[in-house]
């Protein structure tokens, strides 16, 4: 696969990263800031582009892999998705559900595919999980629950842009948190209602959230939790809890770290101690989880079929997102649309 990039930030060398070890080529890159999109290029082995409209209609690329901020998103899709080329956007799809829906749809409409980068999906631990609940080993699931204590530096919000309702589309659970949104609805399913409640700026100057609670009712009659924060130090691995009627089951950053459930039978579970997270540090974050995904999407496009994580489930965890700040703001329940898109 060859990959046309734009944004030359910490994620996207990441992204360099995975693809160098599962052999796709970075051909060409485009960044805002010149200097650092040549020297990234250098960096890679690419070629440096002036606009991001030439990396999506590149002859040398198969799919464009937008590393923005999610205010940015739609503008390159379309370009890309006119030239016929397929796109991979980091999470989240974006900052609004008009916005997002019109990704899919556009993307659809043109017959490329769309692919949004939740890598968390390719975790041992969760893929164990997808398979194992839909099986009935931990029974009738009865509540399932994110927390997602961390902590980031004042450093790390020093640019007026992070943590902005404009830019970033809001603060911890948008950006942080949207992992283990995501990984609840892929495990358990669809959200019918929830209520929210936030802090703004409770330790850091941001006009967003660094706390925020959900309640949440799936709507399989489960209930859950989502705590997701930036300002608990020293800062704390993610939190994926889930209790069904034979059993519970634990994932501790990347890592399943409790199976407790009765007489049960099947492959044995992928328990482990050590686990990775970037509670602290958000580049301490394992490169195995995005060459997979980068592989499924790959796959996907030789085999003209849906990638695992597609535009629409990056369009399902941005719609919790969006309704829990709507519940926090306006002091109510929300109930989510049931709209199949």
């Amino acid at each position: 696969m060859r990959v046309g990039l734009i944004g030359c930030g910490a994620i996207a060398q990441k992204h360099v990263q995975a693809y160098k070890n599962i052999g796709y080529d970075v051909t060409v890159v485009n960044d805002n800031r010149e200097d650092r999109g040549r020297e990234f290029a250098k960096m890679c082995g690419a070629e440096y582009v002036p606009s991001y409209q030439e990396v999506c209609r590149h002859p040398s690329v198969d799919f464009v892999d937008v590393c923005t901020f999610p205010d940015f998103r739609l503008q390159p899709l379309k370009v890309a998705a006119d030239a016929g080329k397929h796109v991979q956007v980091q999470k989240p799809i974006g900052t609004d559900l008009q916005t997002a829906r019109g990704m899919v749809t556009y993307t659809r409409r043109a017959g490329v595919l769309l692919n949004v980068v939740s890598q968390h999906r390719f975790d041992d631990s969760i893929q164990f999980l997808a398979k194992a609940i839909p099986a009935g080993r931990l029974g009738t699931i009865l509540q399932a629950d994110a927390y997602i204590k961390w902590y980031r530096s004042p450093e790390y919000y020093s640019r007026p842009i992070k943590g902005s309702w404009a830019t970033e589309g809001g603060g911890a659970l948008i950006n942080q948190g949207i992992h283990q949104v995501d990984m609840l609805l892929h495990l358990i399913g669809r959200v019918k209602e929830l209520v929210g409640y936030w802090q703004l700026g409770a330790l850091h100057s941001i006009e967003s959230e660094d706390v925020v609670n959900a309640m949440l009712r799936f709507a399989n009659g489960a209930t859950g939790v989502i705590q997701a924060s930036t300002a608990f130090w020293p800062g704390y691995p993610e939190r994926i809890e889930i209790h069904g009627t034979k059993g519970t089951a634990v994932v501790t950053g990347d890592k399943l770290t409790a199976w407790d459930v009765e007489n049960d039978s099947g492959d044995p579970p992928p328990l482990a101690s050590q686990t990775l997270s970037g509670a602290s540090d958000p580049m301490a974050i394992p490169l195995t989880p995005f060459e997979r995904q980068f592989q499924d999407f790959g796959d996907a496009i030789v085999n003209k079929r849906k990638p695992l994580s597609s535009g629409v489930e990056g369009y399902r965890a941005l719609e919790v997102v969006v309704s829990v700040y709507k519940s926090c703001r306006e002091g109510r329940k929300v109930v989510l649309e049931d709209e199949i898109l």
